[in-house]
């Protein structure tokens, strides 16, 4: 199987020179994802929200790589204040709550202000899922 890119049309991707996600054999990267909405490139003011918004665009990328959410392996959460990240916790049960992947959470700081939150996922299509 060959390597594979996935573009979600955000310009940042351009801009940096990166993938939203790059699918290799049943493995599937998904870069860090932020809660901005792509398609008119706005961006929630609060934590949670942007949680919301970075778990749909990296589902998205996901199902554009043959996966899901189920699929996901490892998470890694990216916030600027550590105690912010507890308001997260009920939109990450949404989406996680029975996958439970191995996870981190680390405070730092992001390229603009306004995100509150970036999120990185490795995904491993099963065998069948190959050819979705």
């Amino acid at each position: 199987m060959s390597r594979r890119l996935i573009d979600s049309g955000s310009p940042f991707e351009r801009e940096i020179a990166y993938s939203r996600a790059v699918v290799d054999g049943e493995w599937v990267f998904v870069s860090g994802t932020t809660g901005y909405d792509y398609a008119s490139m706005t961006i929630a003011p609060d934590i949670a929200a942007q949680c919301d918004q970075a778990m749909r665009n990296i589902e998205h990328a996901l199902h554009q790589a043959g996966a899901s959410l189920e699929d996901v392996v490892k998470v890694t959460y990216l916030v600027p204040e550590a105690a912010e990240f507890p308001a997260c916790w009920p939109v990450l049960r949404r989406y996680f709550g029975t996958i439970r992947p191995a996870a981190t959470m680390m405070a730092v700081g992001l390229a603009d202000p306004k995100m509150r939150i970036e999120i990185e996922v490795m995904a491993r299509r099963h065998p069948s899922a190959a050819h979705r």
